[in-house]
């Protein structure tokens, strides 16, 4: 395939004709492991608080360090493609644990169990079916969008990679003959690894040892009663905002902007004086604050402007979508597409995966999805995934190649899913709790899959930029998520046992009893508690709350004469966190997953509050017709504020920084793509790409700290409320942003250009 006129004036760090190691085993073994680890913390921050953040420079930097150090005891020094290749192998265990967090847990809230075959086969099929639908998208996404999708986070993962790169690595990129290239080589490491080790203090002081507040809010009383400003002061962020630019980065705000400065002060103004709670919410307005009219209202609406924008994304992006997919098919017809590997006349870095692969890996994937009994799947149900698969995959891809993986509003488009699939489902008549699981089958593989896509779009921005080969990483991502995949089911289950309560029913309804012979499921009891009581029960899944003592819904364990001894309270999304014995337990709020079973109860049961949504569509109509972009503004509206401020702050301090480095005069003969261009290769972008690796790699101490250690975590919590004013007190707000402030004005010193500094922007 000849390459792209959009491409024909990029050249990669590593030209084609260079061929380095690249795609070995200990790169794709390390990676793959690498992925499993950051898979597993994902999935606990996600299960804890609904967020994750991408791996994808962490595992980069800390593949780097491994192979570095195995160098120097004596091993074979890496290439820079080695290190793609393992990059691109362990950035999909945090994708998949994301989607898998956001949908599996909603199965406990809906009655049902957390059954490993259901939760394997979601996690594989969907993370498989995510990166094969990004395949043929990749010349649209990643070269003919090549000036417009800036993949802030993959952009910033290959300035890592290329600062990082070896001798040999810059032998190969031409570097080794310019007497300056290896002091500014030498320069542009030190800039990423200062904000790397910047942004990893920064986040560990604040997250893991207390030293100020992670968010800041400043909530408004009378005449904007319900208002609300507030800013999550997070290095990463703020990384992402300055490299996707103020433009992206204002249009998301704005969307915060109108959720937390007009629509819950309206529902505040109109619902204040109501005397019962206003549906959905089960709350009075006038008890709720501006986060629990999020919950109860803008999500809604959110979610229908996030739908409304994706469609239209989509709609703009076909006539890109169907060239590229029209040149793979028209291939396969005429039999003219070989294995890539063969296939001399194709550039190195041009080289995909075969179409004909990609059509057979995903019938097939459907094929599986149809017949799998654990999903409740039917014919149907196969097809929707394959359509709302195709859809957000490409929606997913765009929005992280404008706002970055770690924004991607995934679970706004699994809320999307939902609402059609669920409707069709209503349409054809299927109800109840059988539909409640294929209807989350098909939300979750979708969710699972538009992740995946992401992530894989991401990782092949990455590899554009630096000049691997396509189809190697390609691979390496197919082995990193189906290797991932099989151990995130147990790690689920595991976590989910480990804080779950089996509460005596003496405490919830005494005397509870039903007939043991409709029963066939037993079960022994799981954890801590095992150790107390060893006897088989059976199993009774109560499903209201109405009959005998109007106990709770929920799962039961019965003795031989059918009288109830347990209720079973899951460790995600239960509420009782003293076991028997008074010791405490730590359950998983899921927040995402509470979303994600109210959508499939509420249309399945006719309950869902369609008027919130179809308000969603009509703001983005609206945007639509004014020449806005709908759907970074729809993702603004979704998310909360103190999540897209940050972004609008990293972009006004680039576009302080290009304001003034467009006025000097080398830069006053460029055109204004050009001037983009060089804001692209500044030093400020290469130290938001420390700040976002360093944030990220965090995490992992992070979920440490509060997963294993936590009485150290703790004490670190009772101490910092008791004595540290940046923490807890009347000043605390105002406080916590001054370490925010000072790495902003670090990233606007350094990315201001010297005058007298000539670099080369073409």
């Amino acid at each position: 395939m000849p390459p792209s006129p959009a491409s024909s004036n990029f050249k990669p760090y590593i030209p084609a004709s260079s061929h380095l190691p690249e795609f070995t085993l200990r790169a794709l073994i390390m990676g793959t492991i690498l992925g499993m680890v950051f898979g597993a913390s994902s999935l606990y921050l996600v299960l804890k608080v609904g967020l994750t953040v991408s791996a994808s420079i962490p595992v980069a930097v800390i593949a780097i360090t491994l192979f570095r150090l195995t160098h120097k005891l004596g091993g074979k020094d890496s290439s820079i493609l080695e290190n793609s290749i393992a990059q691109t192998a362990g950035s999909a265990g945090e994708s998949l644990a994301f989607g898998l967090g956001v949908t599996m847990p909603a199965i406990l809230i809906l009655g049902f169990d957390l059954e490993i075959y259901r939760v394997m086969l979601v996690a594989v099929l969907g993370g498989l079916l995510g990166v094969l639908l990004m395949i043929p998208m990749r010349r649209t996404m990643i070269i003919e969008k090549h000036h417009e999708l800036k993949y802030p986070e993959g952009t910033a993962c290959a300035e890592v990679l290329k600062a990082a790169a070896t001798d040999s690595s810059r032998e190969a990129a031409g570097e080794s003959s310019n007497p300056h290239a290896q002091a500014d080589a030498n320069r542009r490491a030190k800039i990423i690894f200062g904000g790397f080790f910047i942004g990893l203090i920064y986040k560990v002081a604040n997250i893991a040892l207390k030293g100020w507040k992670d968010t800041v809010d400043f909530v408004f009383s009378a005449p904007l009663k319900g208002g609300s400003i507030g800013t999550e002061i997070s290095p990463e962020l703020l990384g992402v905002g300055y490299i996707i630019g103020p433009r992206i980065a204002a249009i998301m705000a704005a969307g915060g902007v109108m959720s937390y400065m007009l629509l819950i002060p309206l529902i505040k103004f109109f619902g204040d004086g109501l005397l019962t709670p206003l549906a959905p919410a089960t709350k009075l307005i006038s008890a709720m604050s501006p986060n629990e009219i999020r919950g109860a209202y803008v999500l809604y609406i959110g979610a229908g402007a996030v739908a409304t924008g994706g469609l239209i994304s989509l709609a703009r992006a076909l006539p890109l979508i169907w060239r590229s997919l029209a040149s793979g098919l028209s291939g396969i017809s005429k039999n003219k597409i070989k294995e890539t590997s063969a296939d001399e006349a194709v550039p190195r870095t041009e080289q995909s995966i075969a179409m004909k692969w990609v059509v057979i890996g995903a019938l097939a994937i459907i094929a599986v999805i149809t017949v799998a009994t654990p999903l409740h799947m039917n014919l149907l149900g196969a097809i929707l995934i394959l359509v709302f698969g195709f859809l957000f995959a490409t929606v997913s891809s765009q929005l992280t190649g404008q706002i970055g993986q770690s924004s991607n509003p995934i679970s706004g488009m699994t809320v999307a899913t939902l609402l059609f699939t669920c409707l069709i489902f209503l349409l054809m008549g299927w109800i109840g709790g059988q539909y409640y699981v294929t209807a989350l089958s098909v939300g979750a593989i979708v969710c699972i899959a538009s992740s995946v896509a992401g992530c894989t779009s991401q990782d092949l921005k990455t590899g554009y930029l630096v000049g691997s080969t396509p189809r190697y990483q390609q691979y390496a991502i197919l082995i990193g998520v189906f290797c991932s995949a099989l151990i995130l089911g147990p790690i689920l289950l595991k976590l989910n046992d480990a804080s779950t309560v089996y509460v005596p029913i003496a405490q919830v309804a005494p005397g509870l009893s039903t007939d043991v012979s409709k029963l066939n499921e037993s079960m022994q009891l799981q954890g801590p508690q095992a150790a107390q009581d060893s006897a088989h029960y059976k199993v009774w899944h109560k499903n209201d709350a109405s009959g005998v003592l109007a106990a709770p819904a929920g799962k039961y364990l019965v003795d031989p004469n059918g009288k109830a001894v347990y209720l079973i309270d899951p460790g995600i999304n239960g509420t009782h966190t003293t076991r028997p014995d008074g010791s405490e337990v730590k359950k998983y709020d899921a927040p995402k997953a509470v979303l994600i079973s109210y959508i499939i109860k509420g249309i399945l049961d006719g309950e869902l509050p369609w008027a919130l949504v179809l308000f969603g569509v009509i703001i983005a109509l609206v945007l639509e017709m004014s020449g806005i972009p709908s759907l970074a503004f729809a993702v603004g509206v979704y998310l909360p504020l103190a999540s897209s401020a940050p972004l609008f702050i990293g972009g006004m301090i680039r576009w302080l920084v290009d304001l003034r480095n467009n006025r000097l005069e080398k830069n006053k003969h460029l055109n204004e793509e050009e001037k983009q261009a060089a804001g692209d290769r500044s030093e400020g972008v290469l130290l938001s790409s420390g700040y976002i690796a360093g944030g990220a790699l965090a995490g992992i101490v992070i979920a440490f700290c509060a997963g294993i250690m936590t009485e150290f975590d703790k004490k670190i919590g009772d101490w910092a409320q008791a004595n540290n004013p940046f923490f807890e007190g009347a000043r605390a707000d105002m406080l916590s942003l001054i370490p925010f402030a000072l790495i902003a004005l670090v990233l606007y010193k350094v990315g201001r250009e010297k005058a007298d500094r000539k670099k080369d922007t073409q």
